[in-house]
C-alpha cells in the first residue's frame, strides 16, 4: 500500500519516516510539509519525492500518515478521508470534539480504515503486559503519573507551540495516560478533572469495570522533578507498567502494517478513529472542567 507522510518535524523524521520505510507491505511514496526546504530535506533523507501540493500527494497514495499538530491533522485528515484515503493518525486525532467527530463521520461514510498511533499500544512487550493483566483479573484501581519538563536540557519539544498552551499536557501526554489505563482497567465511563499550579492537571477516572484510577500530568515540571509511573493494584498485588524497550519507529511500522490489514480485511482496528474520538471526548470533558 502506498503511503504519504504529512509532516517534516522531529517526530516525522525520527519516527514516521523510518517506520513507514521499514514497514512490511508499505511503500512510502512521498512527503508533504508546510515548509518546502524542510520537505526537500526529509524527502531526500528518505529517498522519496517531496510535495508542496497536498492534493497532489493525495492523488499518488492510498493511505496517509500524519505527524503534525492536532488542529492541523484534523483538517488534513478530513480532506484525505473525503477522497477515500486510509488514515494513520497521531494522538490526539484532534484538539476539539467536533473536529474528531467530523473525521470519524467521514471515515464511516467512506468505509475506509483508520489507526490511531498511541505508541505503547504498538509495542509488543506492552501488548503482552496488557494481555497478562487481563488474564489475571481482579484489578481494583491504578494510577498514571507523567510529570514532564519541556525545558529540560536537550528537550526535543522545547519549541512546540501547542504543547506550551495552558492545557498542553492534557492533549500531549493525556492520551497516553488515558489509553494505558484503559488497557489496564477497561473502558473509562466518567472523568473528573482539577487544575493545579503551572499547568498541573489531576484527573479521577471511573472505569466501566468499577475500578477507579488517577492521572497526574504536566509538561512544566522542574527538570529535576520529572517523574513517570503507571501501575494497577488489586487482588494480585501492585503491578507497574514496565520500562519501554521498543523504538518508536518500530512501533510506527507495526501501526502501518496493521492499517494495511484493516484496509484489506474491512475489520476495524482496536485503536481506530472511534477509539481516538473517545479519547478526545474525555480530554474535551477534562478541559471544560478545568476552564
Amino acid at each position: 500500500m502506498r503511503f504519504g507522510l504529512v509532516g517534516t518535524g522531529g517526530w516525522a523524521s525520527r519516527t514516521h519516516g523510518p517506520g513507514l520505510a521499514a514497514a512490511k507491505g508499505v511503500e512510502l511514496a512521498g512527503v508533504w510539509g508546510r515548509h518546502p526546504e524542510k520537505t526537500a530535506v526529509l524527502a531526500g533523507e528518505l529517498g522519496v519525492p517531496g510535495y508542496d501540493d497536498y492534493a497532489e500527494l493525495l492523488e499518488s497514495v492510498e493511505a496517509v500518515a500524519f505527524a503534525v499538530p492536532p488542529n492541523v491533522q484534523a483538517t488534513m485528515a478530513l480532506e484525505a478521508a473525503a477522497v477515500g484515503k486510509h488514515l494513520l493518525l497521531d494522538k490526539p486525532v484532534a484538539d476539539s470534539l467536533d473536529d474528531a467527530r467530523a473525521v470519524a463521520d467521514e471515515v464511516a461514510a467512506e468505509g475506509i480504515a483508520s489507526v490511531v498511533f498511541l505508541t505503547q499500544r504498538f509495542e509488543p512487550p506492552m501488548r503482552e503486559f496488557f494481555a497478562g493483566l487481563e488474564a489475571t483479573g481482579g484489578w481494583k484501581g491504578g494510577w498514571s503519573r507523567m510529570l514532564a519538563s519541556l525545558d529540560a536540557p536537550g528537550g526535543r519539544y522545547a519549541k512546540s507551540v501547542w504543547r506550551r498552551e495552558q492545557w498542553g499536557s492534557l492533549w500531549d501526554v493525556g492520551p497516553h495516560a488515558l489509553s494505558n489505563l484503559t488497557s489496564m482497567l477497561g473502558p473509562i465511563g466518567e472523568l473528573t478533572a482539577v487544575g493545579g499550579e503551572n499547568g498541573l492537571i489531576h484527573m479521577v477516572l471511573t472505569h466501566e469495570s468499577g475500578a477507579t484510577s488517577t492521572v497526574s500530568i504536566t509538561l512544566s515540571a522542574p527538570p529535576d522533578g520529572s517523574s513517570f509511573e503507571t501501575a494497577v493494584w488489586g487482588e494480585s498485588g501492585t503491578t507497574l507498567l514496565p520500562p519501554r524497550t521498543t523504538l518508536a519507529a518500530d512501533a510506527l511500522s507495526l501501526a502501518a502494517e496493521e492499517l494495511v490489514v484493516a484496509a484489506e480485511s474491512g475489520e476495524s482496528h482496536p485503536t481506530d478513529i472511534v477509539y481516538g474520538t473517545r479519547i478526545v471526548e474525555l480530554l474535551a470533558s477534562a478541559q471544560q472542567q478545568l476552564s
